[in-house]
């Protein structure tokens, strides 16, 4: 076994097949002799299993050949079903590979109008594909990947041949498996994303988007068997990993408004009533609105939990008849709260890890008290606390 690892980001810049996906899981540590000891469990013969490097571009990945005599067997899904059940491979392994098969039926069945259990593959039922979806399952539990995320998919257009005929791309069984699935167009007319590859993304990834917070432990590129059009190279990367803990949420909403008939005098209760909610910032920005009058940008920032909540505050407690609102991605330093020791008593700070060090930032309210109560100035308490050793932090309990 290769050492632990819990996350995988499928970065899919060129598309995702089976073969692609399989060889990117050789290429990030997947033994090729584990893999070939966990496939005869399958218990399939007349196959040869070729694993081999190519260079695409400036890049080297692994590829992975079948080679057999079959030509294009027929399984149904209840030949594929029996097959994967009645194997010696463990249960994990089992499942994983039946739910990649199983929303392939599916797609199909509803594809061409037939019911799912009467749904014969053609590609996908061929050696090839087998070997490509039960060996990506062996890769996952080898490697021990628990969890995978995945990038939008590229689409192309034009038209594909296959056992169905001349289909247009993408292929109607790949609109179907990704329906939900952050996807974006391309100008290619080359196949990317086949079914196989589809369904492990649908079946497998648990979230879309960019790379998440993540400690890199390993790299992983397969190549494809087509030389694209654009020159680019038709690789999949997968990059392994532990996820970074996070306590904040790092995606949040942002709700914005534009105002120009109400008074700024009430911000301070507003604020109040936000931070109430649970917003996370919140800030008013003079701006120039038309006709040259004057107005303000109100934004909010909030996690997805907490904006209805807020929009309806918004709406309730200023002028604003409509709101503007997007996701985006944040990065936040770890940070703790506690207090130093000072010569007027314990004041709160909070520690922030930054990529230099720890820095201790005083917290504003505090220090006001601290001065009010001692009849100092308030930037003499910053400037002690400023000068307070890391040592003498005291996190909160």
């Amino acid at each position: 076994m290769t050492n632990p690892r819990s996350l995988a980001y499928i970065d899919c810049f060129s598309g995702i097949s089976g073969d692609m996906f399989l060889g990117a899981l050789l290429d990030a540590g997947l033994p090729v002799e584990e893999l070939r000891g966990q496939l005869a469990l399958l218990g399939l013969d007349g196959y040869t299993l070729t694993v081999d490097t190519k260079g695409c571009g400036s890049i080297a990945a692994t590829t992975l050949t079948v080679q057999t005599a079959e030509k294009h067997r027929h399984r149904s899904w209840g030949d594929i079903r029996q097959l994967i059940t009645a194997s010696r491979l463990a249960e994990p392994i089992k499942t994983t590979a039946l739910s990649i098969f199983s929303l392939l039926a599916e797609a199909e069945a509803k594809v061409h109008g037939r019911p799912v259990d009467t749904v014969h593959f053609h590609e996908v039922g061929g050696i090839d594909s087998l070997i490509d979806i039960v060996g990506a399952a062996i890769g996952l539990e080898t490697l021990n990947i628990t969890r995978l995320q995945c990038a939008p998919l590229p689409m192309p257009h034009g038209w594909v041949q296959c056992a169905h005929g001349l289909l247009p791309l993408p292929a109607p069984a790949v609109c179907e498996l990704l329906q939900g699935v952050p996807t974006y167009g391309v100008e290619l007319s080359q196949e990317l994303v086949t079914p196989t590859g589809a369904a492990i993304v649908k079946a497998l990834a648990t979230t879309y988007g960019p790379m998440p917070p993540m400690t890199i432990t390993g790299v992983g590129y397969g190549a494809g068997s087509q030389e694209l059009a654009n020159g680019q190279p038709n690789l999949l990367r997968l990059i392994l990993g532990s996820a970074r803990p996070v306590v904040e949420a790092q995606e949040v909403e942002v709700i914005e408004t534009h105002l120009d008939d109400w008074s700024p005098e009430t911000f301070p209760y507003l604020s109040e009533q936000l931070f109430a909610l649970d917003a996370l910032d919140v800030a008013l920005i003079p701006i120039q609105m038309k006709k040259g009058r004057p107005g303000f940008l109100l934004r909010v920032i909030s996690d997805r939990a907490s904006a209805l909540a807020i929009k309806e505050c918004i709406l309730s407690e200023t002028t604003a008849i409509g709101l503007r609102f997007r996701t985006e991605q944040r990065w936040t330093l770890p940070r703790e709260g506690g207090t130093v020791p000072t010569r007027w008593g314990a004041v709160r700070v909070k520690k922030v890890t930054t990529p230099a060090g720890e820095v201790l930032t005083p917290e504003y309210e505090d220090c006001k008290r601290v001065a009010s109560a001692n009849n100092v100035p308030i930037k003499e308490v910053y400037a002690e606390v400023g000068c307070a050793e890391r040592e003498t932090f005291k996190g909160e309990k």
